[in-house]
């Protein structure tokens, strides 16, 4: 663990899968942060003024200076802190195939994650189908560039390590609210189910876990919400 001599401060919202990116990243360095609770709508004048082009959450704060965008700030925390666990690899081929995938992640699947989400009845069903097909190429990917994964311990976890447990840690619940077929199992996506469940081992991983019994009825809310929205619309 690296001594700190700087003030920190992460403004986040608990299920927001993008501040728990950063979350997690500040933990495994060992940096010690002040966490500010922001509700998003009602947020504080810190973070709109601190992120006048999006505010949004996260946004970390570095001794009065403000780093928005959960992976420029995780690329931030780890050419800031240099101590283990390095965030991306030393080889330029291998950092490539890890920027790949977490943009794939990115673009791709949580994309089709969200229609899933506040989409129901056939529109849903299409949706459901189309995140099939994403998953299966981030499987075949993961499989295919990092056959050699092991995580045994907080040095084993890396940028795209904290792109998929804050992603997709908390996918059993999706399935249990949303009562859809699940994406993510160890029969069709086994390298990817088989990766969270090594992360979901991890201490760091288990302070970080989003409680169920917050998590289920916000989920809840949250699509009815904008179910409503859209019906009204």
């Amino acid at each position: 663990m690296e001594e700190n001599k700087s003030k920190v401060t992460l403004h986040g919202m608990w299920a927001s899968t993008y501040s728990k990116r950063v979350e997690i990243a500040l933990k495994l360095k060992g940096i010690h942060y002040e966490y500010v609770e922001e509700d998003l709508r009602n947020k504080t004048e810190t973070l709109i003024q601190l992120n006048p082009v999006h505010k949004k959450v996260p946004l970390l704060v570095h001794d009065g200076k403000p780093v928005a965008e959960s992976l420029v700030i995780l690329e931030y925390i780890d050419e800031t802190w240099k101590n283990s666990p390095h965030l991306l690899p030393e080889d330029p081929y291998e950092r490539a195939q890890v920027r790949f995938w977490v943009n794939y992640i990115n673009q791709q699947v949580i994309e089709v994650m969200g229609q899933v989400l506040f989409q129901e009845g056939e529109a849903q069903a299409k949706s459901i189908e189309e995140a099939r097909k994403r998953f299966k190429v981030l499987e075949e990917g993961l499989k295919k560039h990092f056959p050699d994964k092991i995580i045994r311990e907080n040095d084993d976890v890396g940028l795209l390590d904290i792109i998929i447990i804050s992603t997709f840690g908390s996918h059993k619940v999706y399935h249990e609210v949303f009562g859809v077929g699940a994406v993510i199992d160890p029969v069709n996506t086994p390298t990817l189910y088989n990766w969270i469940e090594s992360l979901q081992e991890l201490t760091v991983m288990k302070e970080a876990e989003m409680p169920r019994d917050r998590l289920v009825p916000f989920l809840q809310m949250y699509r009815q919400r904008h179910l409503q929205q859209a019906a009204n619309a």
